[in-house]
């Protein structure tokens, strides 16, 4: 299983001179294989070979490590089947086009060119082929073997190295054989079929009103300034750091569940069509519920785990507990059947979803009181106390 460990760098100023000079010259051998390809409809072999042939017609590319290079050819054809595959399901795909300096920001070290050495107690370097060696905090220790490493440069203006290792490990299972529904939504961002419920954490509506000011700012200062330039970073760190905490929030909650179940069920969620026909469209995308579930299933992997999708019609609407249709309108929070069974309606779409996936009945729950879970104001339903650190006031934040 490949996965990526990122971690930032912290370039010198002639260092990261040399990132952007090598980012150039990448950039440019991008956009002549393209204008090649676009002549001749050259094969990739072929494009493979022009690269020496383009070298010879300018001498300043051997400055730059050769699989980078080459990785460009790569890139282009990479993006000439993703162009293919979406003409082949019907949908609208435009010529690609030649790169300019602000859409161009990775290059990648694949298979050879790296180096990770350790220099202190703080940092570790990282030695790119033709570049330097580039200080960074080894804050993970990397599982598996290092296949490749791509330089990405933020529009933050942040650096960062994206390491990609191949791993055949798997993580150790807390409790090896339980089961779990998950109802996913926007003020409970999970409420699963054991109780546990956590509050969402909105990183977006919360850093609303500064990133206002910074766009603001931004729309005031002069095209083309140094100004601008600078406001424009601004506000792309106030993104990125609404990209942090939300990252860090989903990483957080998807371990926990993939640490303690060995079965979880999830709806299979049509995010596009929800977000047209929704008023709440800006707080989905703030949930991020289809990224969550992407980190559901590869941590599932790596842990030898289960992540099975269902189908999300009338999980609402139906009693988990009789399989009777009690329909509810959206401000209706409680579930209440003729069968005399009452419950948050979150709870009872969550034990639908884990039925519909295990395709059985589950042993009769009833839920009780509720009290506060470590993540900020959430709360959790349970039968009898639980000694898990999601469940106990030992914080795993």
């Amino acid at each position: 299983m490949m996965r990526t460990f990122k971690f930032r760098l912290y370039p010198t100023k002639p260092q990261e001179q040399k990132l952007l000079w090598t980012l150039d010259k990448c950039r440019f051998v991008y956009n002549t294989l393209l204008e090649r390809w676009g002549k001749t409809k050259m094969k990739s072999t072929d494009l493979q070979h022009a690269i020496l042939e383009i070298k010879r017609q300018h001498p300043e590319l051997c400055d730059v490590y050769s699989k980078v290079l080459q990785y460009e050819n790569r890139r282009l054809f990479s993006h000439l089947r993703t162009r293919s595959g979406l003409k082949k399901n019907g949908k609208k795909a435009g010529k690609l086009r030649f790169k300019g300096r602000s859409w161009f920001k990775t290059f990648t070290y694949n298979q050879s060119g790296f180096k990770i050495i350790p220099r202190n107690i703080r940092y570790d370097s990282l030695h790119l082929s033709k570049i330097d060696q580039i200080p960074f905090i080894m804050h993970r220790k990397i599982e598996g073997t290092i296949k490749q490493i791509t330089i990405k440069k933020h529009t933050s203006g942040k650096w960062f190295a994206l390491v990609g290792a191949e791993s055949t490990a798997k993580t150790a299972l807390t409790h090896p054989k339980k089961s779990v529904g998950i109802d996913l939504g926007i003020n409970n961002f999970v409420f699963d079929s054991d109780g546990h419920r956590q509050d969402s954490q909105k990183p977006l509506g919360k850093s609303l009103k500064r990133l206002k000011r910074a766009q603001q700012r931004l729309s005031r200062t002069k095209k083309g300034s140094r100004n601008r330039k600078k406001q424009r970073k601004r506000v792309a760190r106030v993104h990125a750091k609404i990209v942090d905490q939300r990252n860090d929030f989903l990483h957080k909650v998807s371990r926990w569940y993939v640490q303690n179940y060995t079965f979880i069920a999830v709806e299979a969620l049509n995010i596009r069509g929800i977000i047209r026909s929704s008023f709440n469209a800006r707080n989905i995308m703030d949930a991020s519920w289809a990224r969550f579930v992407r980190m559901l299933e590869y941590k599932a992997e790596s842990a030898g785990a289960r992540v099975v999708k269902v189908d999300p019609r009338g999980t609402t609407q139906t009693c988990a507990e009789c399989g009777n249709k009690v329909k509810k309108e959206l401000w209706q929070r409680t579930h209440a059947c003729a069968c005399g069974f009452v419950a948050d309606r979150d709870y009872n779409s969550a034990r639908e979803i884990l039925k519909r996936a295990v395709g059985q009945d589950l042993p009769e729950f009833t839920p009780v009181e509720t009290r506060p879970l470590p993540f900020g104001a959430s709360q959790f339903v349970k039968q009898e106390p639980s000694s898990d650190k999601f469940l106990t006031g030992s914080s795993v934040l």
